[in-house]
């Protein structure tokens, strides 16, 4: 039961983490910097946030393998 709770928790982690960088990816694009540096800081967000989704869908799937 422990172990459900923490990978819920995990989840809950990265999924916001992942919303977390999409807002930063936005803000980026408004901020009052040269276009190269909005759009540096745009993608390196847009990345990470991706990188997180895949890391979720991981832990996703192996939660669904464990309990199967």
């Amino acid at each position: 039961m422990a172990s459900l709770r923490l990978s819920n928790l995990i989840t809950r982690n990265l999924s916001s983490r992942a919303a977390a960088h999409r807002a930063m990816a936005k803000a980026a694009l408004f901020a009052d910097s040269s276009t190269r540096t909005r759009l540096k800081r745009y993608n390196h967000h847009i990345d990470k946030a991706q990188q997180l989704e895949a890391r979720l869908a991981g832990t996703a799937k192996h939660s669904a393998g464990g309990a199967a």
